[in-house]
């Protein structure tokens, strides 16, 4: 699986690619010190069209990468803080009514945009999170009589704090199960943090970056993921990663010596299928091939299954977390 298979020669399209994705992460890394790993995940959901969960204390530039990320590509942001009082129409719009005309017309929210930071989202109420599930799903929102379409791309980054839980909703498994990929962003090192130091101790620090790339050119990017070639050994790779997952189900084909079945109480959808497919081809072309080798769905798939999976009684009993669980059964299963 090192080499690329024999069909054609892609290369000079592959290597547009790969510069094109390469300015990108010059720009963010002008201001983002330190996070290639976040970023490259973030690129991840914007070349698969699929939605990210960014889960981190304060303080870690969440909002920062969404904002530079969206100058970069120089599309349309907007920054939604989900309250407690928030209302769907504060995020789709509303109806407005004008008494001089007698008619209605539609008022369009926050949502209308092209890349979408949902700040702390499990603290929005479960109607805001349902308005938010039909426009990510779905690319489109309904205002009293009228659906309408949402620009394209769009693309959600929904942050939420792991240590505060007074005052929040948790999120639906059908609203998480959205999301493409669940990021966990962590401290920087210390040589990093010497560095954000340098750059941001200021008043006025430097954030601007240029656009680098358009829209337009996103879809192209996409149609690039859909050509990565998949073997067929690691499309059963994918299958045994899953199915290792579900509780009950019959074992994966490469056979493993982990049984999951006492720690799991909700294995991988297919949803989770396509979606571990998609990212591994997604990661393949930020490396610069037009080929998926099994090291990229081994390196991808925490961020993809880890909200998927719904851990049992005994193993929160025994303080075992999905990423360990996921790091146990990614060593033990056997690689193509």
């Amino acid at each position: 699986m090192g080499s690329a298979p024999e069909r054609g020669d892609p290369l000079a399209t592959t290597g547009q690619h790969t510069e094109a994705l390469g300015r990108v992460r010059d720009e963010l890394a002008r201001v983002l010190v330190g996070q290639r790993s976040f970023v490259d995940r973030l690129l991840v959901g914007l070349l698969t069209g699929g939605h990210v969960l960014i889960e981190g204390v304060p303080g870690l530039a969440k909002t920062l990468a969404a904002r530079t990320l969206a100058s970069t590509i120089d599309a349309r942001f907007q920054r939604v803080q989900f309250t407690p009082d928030l209302l769907p129409a504060d995020l789709i719009g509303t109806e407005v009514y004008h008494p001089k005309t007698g008619e209605f017309s539609i008022r369009e929210g926050p949502i209308f945009t092209q890349l979408l930071l949902a700040d702390e989202i499990n603290r929005a109420p479960a109607k805001v999170q349902s308005a938010l599930l039909e426009a990510m799903q779905e690319r489109q929102v309904t205002i009293g009589p009228e659906t309408r379409s949402l620009p394209k791309p769009f693309f959600v980054m929904a942050t939420q704090n792991p240590i505060e839980h007074e005052g929040t909703y948790p999120l639906p498994e059908a609203q998480v199960d959205r999301f493409l990929l669940k990021i966990l962003v962590d401290y920087p090192d210390r040589a990093d943090e010497r560095i954000i130091l340098d750059r941001m101790a200021s008043t006025a620090p430097e954030t601007n970056v240029d656009a680098v790339m358009s829209p337009e050119t996103i879809f192209e990017l996409r149609r690039a993921v859909d050509e990565v070639h998949l073997d067929e050994k690691i499309r059963e790779y994918v299958l045994d990663i899953i199915a290792t997952t579900r509780p009950g189900n019959p074992r994966a084909e490469n056979e493993s010596s982990l049984d999951l079945g006492p720690w799991l109480e909700l294995g991988a959808s297919p949803r989770a299928s396509v979606a571990l497919v998609l990212a591994a081809k997604a990661w393949a072309l930020l490396d610069g091939r037009d080929y998926v080798v099994p090291h990229d769905v081994k390196e991808i798939a925490p961020d993809v299954l880890r909200h998927r999976l719904l851990l049992s009684f005994e193993a929160e009993a025994e303080e075992m977390t999905v990423d360990r669980l996921l790091q146990r059964l990614l060593e033990d299963l056997p690689v193509p």
